[in-house]
């Protein structure tokens, strides 16, 4: 898969990150794992998967 320049990953355990630091998918679905998020650590990237 070629990477999306739109979006930047730097996790390296995910199958859909390239190289580059990029992800590989077309899109990808941000969550969170918390009521109220107010910091960037309360969201996830709901598009992972291990490779």
């Amino acid at each position: 898969m070629d990477k999306n320049p739109s979006i930047k990953c730097t996790v390296q355990q995910c199958k859909y990150n390239s190289a580059a630091e990029y992800c590989t998918l077309n899109e990808i679905l941000v969550g969170t794992h918390e009521q109220n998020p107010k910091v960037p650590e309360c969201t996830d990237c709901k598009s992972f998967e291990l490779k």
